[in-house]
């Protein structure tokens, strides 16, 4: 078995003396993983960190084989991302995103959407409107994705503010005025374009509507929690956004 494609680096774990099981998540063929000859070594442990984007041919005996890795090198962001707080802690909680998707079971995608966030980091706000996305469209991926293009109530396609936590549809603010007080807030760079000004309470709301549906739809029913890295994200952008507003 033998097969080649791009892949986004998720984690590596050593492997015996010299060797890396490193975990991708690649544009064909999913997440998916592989053995790396001389992946402890100085020479491939620059290339083989979390978000570094990479060529792979996978080759095995039996496709159900763990299988071996040769690498190349495509786009080397993780030194630059790595020296960044929230991007550090944005990285770590990305890959426990993908984690949560079949292994070998192709998303491309979430591929392409997580290539393009990685390229676009750099700034906290950007990286935390690009992440919450990302969330959105991994529960979509899932099979639990949120409606947030017409009220629930009215059909309406305007003034759409709230969430139901119950259902995941929109809500309009007529609709919902009586009940704002139990319904979600919905941001505006949500429902707008996505370069429309951003609050840090919009960015706190948007971390708040899909924390809420991951944990209950997805990660709670694994036996799972919010990861320490969005936590930690999460305080970074905040910190990045109350320092710009000074």
């Amino acid at each position: 078995m033998e097969w080649s494609d791009e892949g986004i680096i998720l984690g590596v774990r050593r492997h015996g003396e010299a060797g890396a099981i490193v975990e991708l998540l690649t544009r064909e063929h999913g997440r998916h993983l592989g053995m790396v000859r001389g992946g402890a070594s100085s020479r491939l442990r620059p290339m083989l960190q979390p978000g570094n984007s990479v060529l792979a041919v996978w080759r095995a005996r039996l496709d159900e084989h763990l299988g071996y890795y040769q690498l190349e090198s495509a786009r080397m962001r993780a030194a630059t991302l790595l020296a960044v707080s929230h991007a550090a802690y944005g990285v770590t909680h990305l890959a426990s995103l993908a984690r949560l998707l079949p292994e070998r079971d192709p998303h491309d995608d979430i591929h392409a959407m997580l290539e393009h966030i990685l390229d676009d980091f750099d700034d906290a706000g950007v990286a935390a409107r690009h992440l919450i996305r990302f969330e959105l469209a991994m529960l979509t991926e899932l099979g639990f994705g949120l409606d947030l293009s017409t009220c629930a109530a009215t059909g309406a396609t305007h003034e759409l503010v709230y969430v139901s936590p119950k259902t995941g549809n929109a809500v309009s603010r007529t609709a919902g005025e009586p009940w704002r007080d139990r319904l979600l807030r919905l941001p505006a760079f949500l429902r707008d374009d996505e370069e429309v000004a951003c609050s840090e309470q919009d960015l706190r709301d948007g971390f708040e509507l899909t924390g809420r549906f991951l944990l209950r739809n997805v990660l709670e029913p694994r036996g799972q929690g919010h990861s320490d890295a969005r936590a930690g994200f999460i305080n970074a952008v905040t910190r990045a956004a109350q320092r710009s507003a000074v």
